[in-house]
């Protein structure tokens, strides 16, 4: 049995003891981190210049950083209200100041996206890795200890801990252990919200060297709020949708273009006909595009995804995660969303709860190891991930920027577009909005060429944005060109289309088909517009943390941000509000932020940006 403790530090002081001074600290990704075990731990090493410690993880989550006024009046409430008691690691203030102390590194394979990129530690420590080959390195870095979150279940007087929202490295390394390559120590920290999830991550306490159980350590986890759903992910995700075929096996990733996903499929389960009329209006019928799948899911599918969201709750819901493999509707490696994620789950029957299964990420995101039973399951595979720009060659750039700097990280990206060639009817679907703000310009994520990639070009396969599916498996350069034209912005077709014909890769006389050429965002708001007025992509499909004024504010709050890059917009509100005071269908919002009766200058200033977005995002 493990070493019982309630107190941080004395469990702190009792691994570097037991272990030494040269610590090697498996931290997993995102939710799972044992923070105040973690913490204790930086505290020692920074007071004691001869430890040497290294922490070894991805995804540091931290609470969201207000930059003005009216951010901070908005966020600061939220804050308080979802995150509540949860401590921040110690580590990442320091670390993002350039102020660790030198015995000290910290190491990850995968950021929250954007969050490190100006961060020179960061990158400079940041290891380049499919998340399948995490494990591996980890344990050629000399790992001696894993600190994880667990959830606790005491049944006739034995306690069991369950790994629960992060087995995916985990059970990887403790299978290397009970084999006899590694050696570490095991501790544990309980959490109360944490669901107990069964499955292989369900473990007795021999396991663990020793367990941090105490009231006073108890915290709430981590619970990102949804994020609202906009026209150009629902166009990407009815897109993709059409996609999926019944009876298949499917995999979504993490985000609003995931959630979309998922709530397309719900819609084109309860109303097929709806969801084929979008489908249309979204897509000319044009060979290029193909015929889209749109009947009901009478068989329904089966989920394996390295992570699990509230959009896969909400499939299984809905009937249509129902598939079953060995009684299990979805395997999965790590979980993280909000509140109400985590309570569908701790609420769960056992019989409903057994239908999930928690597993290695070497289970989910490959095909070693028992393999003729993972091809058998995973028929008809629809992997969809998110990109950031793709090359008119079909070249696709997920997680950094061609000067070196690291935006997120590989992940499981490469792990699913490998499967997707592998397994027998399966695809890897990679999805990216067709353009981005960029200061005060827009740009196009087609580009003829970039200077990085993460999925080369020779593994293309389907492409999707708001304007449509481009299908590239097996096909030549020049009909490669052609179909991302087609999902091309229409802004940039002419001048993609010029790049290609000056490098020889498209005729001279090629002209984008008449079908495509309205490839704009005016066009994609009129054809979602009725869906969206009758409630059938709502912007929060799962339900949402915010309050309905909250909720309100949202989308001008994004008017505004999106404003900071375009003076003339900016001008044009505060001038609109300052000449047009706010109506009666505002003051809950401006009270909200604090600005129902503004006392100086600046707030002034920032009621009358608000008032005038507000009434922007009413009519849009």
């Amino acid at each position: 049995m493990p070493k019982l403790f309630t107190d941080p530090d004395a469990i702190a002081d009792d691994i570097i003891r037991d272990v030494g001074k040269k610590l090697v600290v498996g931290l997993p990704l995102g939710l799972g981190k044992a923070n105040h075990i973690v913490n204790a731990l930086y505290a020692r090493a920074a007071a004691d210049p001869s430890i040497d410690l290294t922490f070894f993880t991805a995804l540091t989550l931290e609470k969201p950083t207000p930059k003005n006024l009216v951010q901070w009046r908005f966020i600061a409430p939220v804050i308080d209200r979802l995150f509540g008691d949860y401590p921040d690691l110690a580590y990442a203030a320091p670390l993002r100041a350039g102020r660790l102390p030198p015995n000290i590194r910290v190491i990850e394979f995968f950021f929250l996206a954007g969050r490190w990129l100006h961060v020179a530690q960061a990158q400079q420590n940041y290891i380049s890795a499919n998340y399948t080959h995490a494990a591996p390195y980890l344990l050629a870095s000399g790992l001696n200890v894993v600190l994880q979150l667990v959830a606790k279940r005491v049944t006739d007087g034995v306690p069991r801990y369950s790994l629960s929202c992060n087995t995916d490295t985990t059970l990887d390394v403790l299978r290397a252990r009970n084999e006899g390559r590694a050696s570490f120590k095991l501790i544990g920290q309980v959490n109360s919200e944490l669901p107990f999830m069964p499955g292989p991550g369900d473990l007795s306490g021999d396991e663990f060297s020793a367990v941090l159980d105490s009231p006073a350590c108890d915290f709430s986890l981590f619970a990102p709020p949804a994020e609202p759903i906009g026209d150009v992910r629902y166009a990407i995700g009815l897109h993709a949708a059409g996609l999926v075929r019944d009876g298949g096996t499917l995999q979504i990733g993490i985000g609003q273009i995931g959630d979309a996903v998922a709530q397309a499929l719900i819609l084109r389960h309860r109303d097929s006909g709806q969801f084929a009329s979008l489908v249309r209006r979204l897509a000319p019928a044009t060979p290029a595009q193909g015929t889209p799948e749109t009947a009901s899911f009478e068989k329904g599918l089966y989920g394996v995804s390295e992570m699990i969201t509230e959009g896969f709750v909400a499939l299984i819901e809905a009937g249509i995660l129902k598939r079953a493999v060995d009684g299990v509707v979805l395997h999965g490696a790590f979980f993280l969303g909000p509140k109400a994620f985590y309570r569908a789950f701790r609420e769960m029957t056992p019989e409903d709860i057994a239908r999930i299964r928690m597993m290695p990420v070497s289970f989910t995101n490959e095909l070693y190891g028992d393999e003729e039973t993972k091809r058998r399951a995973r028929i008809d595979a629809r992997f969809i991930n998110n990109a950031m720009m793709v090359t008119l060659m079909g070249a696709v750039v997920s997680d950094g920027l061609e000067n070196g700097q690291v935006v997120s990280g590989v992940g499981g990206q490469y792990n699913f577009v490998a499967q997707a060639f592998a397994l027998s009817g399966a695809r890897s679907i990679l999805a990216l909005e067709a353009t981005r703000q960029a200061g005060r310009t827009v740009q196009s994520n087609i580009r003829w060429s970039y200077g990085h990639e993460t999925i080369p070009r020779h593994l293309r396969d389907v492409i999707i944005t708001e304007y449509g599916v481009a299908d590239l498996r097996g096909k030549s350069d020049a009909d490669v060109i052609v179909a991302m034209l087609s999902i091309a912005d229409s802004r940039f077709q002419e001048e993609l289309a010029r790049a290609a014909k000056d490098a020889g890769k498209l005729p001279k006389g090629f002209e984008i088909p008449r079908a495509h050429r309205d490839n704009t965002p005016e066009w994609i708001a009129a054809a979602l517009k009725s869906a969206r007025d009758a409630g059938l992509l709502p912007s929060f499909p799962f339900g949402s943390d915010f309050t309905e004024v909250e909720q309100r504010l949202i989308p001008a709050l994004q008017i505004l941000q999106d404003a900071q890059h375009a003076p003339l917009h900016l001008a044009h509100l505060l001038w609109r509000g300052v000449t047009h005071p706010p109506g009666p269908a505002d003051s809950e919002c401006l009270a909200r932020l604090g600005l129902d009766k503004p006392a100086t200058f600046a707030e002034r200033m920032y009621r009358a940006l608000v008032s005038a977005a507000l009434e922007e995002s009413r009519a849009g």
